[in-house]
């Protein structure tokens, strides 16, 4: 199964923010160095953060910071900042009526795919960005 990089570049984008708060300015620039990607890709990821509510930005050299706690930030809060799909399954929409298989396939398959969904962002409302953060930390400094 493959989904798009976009929400681990948010969350790694959202750590580093956190991570450098006071050390560095955290702009485009400096994230994209840390993502190592085109800080044009991390403009556009801050810009759809701060459309969500969860980032503010500073024009020019002034970064980034945290509109929110991240302890009320969650996995699905960020997803669904930065995925232009909500639905993390894209359905056949015109198989065969005339085939056995084309005329069931959404009967025998599209609730399973629904339910699997919901579970998914279920988990994803579960973890908040604080405990990416302590887990982020603990891996920095294993003996805390």
């Amino acid at each position: 199964m493959q989904f798009s990089s976009r929400l681990p570049i948010a969350v790694h984008i959202l750590l580093a923010i956190v991570e450098f708060e006071g050390k560095n300015k955290t702009t485009s620039v400096f994230l994209a160095g840390s993502v190592n990607v085109n800080p044009v890709i991390i403009r556009n990821t801050l810009g759809q953060l701060k459309a969500a509510g969860l980032i503010t930005v500073k024009a020019g050299e002034g970064g980034s910071a945290l509109a929110k706690k991240p302890e009320d930030i969650s996995l699905m809060d960020i997803f669904e900042a930065v995925e232009k799909e909500e639905e993390l399954f894209h359905f056949h929409e015109n198989p065969n009526p005339e085939c056995p298989v084309g005329r069931n396939v959404h009967a025998v398959l599209d609730k399973r795919l629904l339910s699997i969904q919901e579970a998914m962002k279920q988990e994803m409302k579960s973890i908040t960005l604080q405990s990416l953060i302590d887990d982020m930390n603990h891996m920095l400094d294993p003996n805390e």
